[in-house]
């Protein structure tokens, strides 16, 4: 009897201990993928975007990133279907930002 309830918790824990490993695992990928779409987003955005360009939608990462990633998205969507022609420079980018922020923004109101 004893030995039966030995038997049944080993075969939990080698249960327990694959199911981890398998957890650990598909952490491990979606991480990778994570960083491999990041690296293709930064090359694109190397591409379209002027320096001066590159270092506000990084400081605007920073502060929003939500925002950050949908500019970059909606760039990089506009780049694959041949809609930008030449690169977006600060000035250009700030409306960018200043459009899919409104967009985005939701007001609160509190009423007393």
């Amino acid at each position: 009897m004893a030995e039966d309830i030995e038997e049944i918790r080993k075969r939990k824990l080698m249960e327990l201990q694959k199911r981890y490993l398998e957890q650990q695992k598909a952490q491990e990928e979606a991480m990778k993928q994570e960083m491999e779409l990041e690296a293709q987003l930064d090359a694109i955005m190397r591409r379209i975007l002027t320096p001066e360009a590159r270092e506000r939608l990084g400081r605007v990462k920073l502060v929003k990133p939500e925002l950050a990633r949908q500019v970059q998205l909606v760039l990089v969507q506009l780049y694959q279907a041949g809609q930008i022609t030449e690169r977006i420079d600060d000035a250009k980018l700030k409306r960018i930002l200043a459009q899919i922020d409104a967009r985005t923004r939701r007001d609160f109101r509190i009423k007393w």
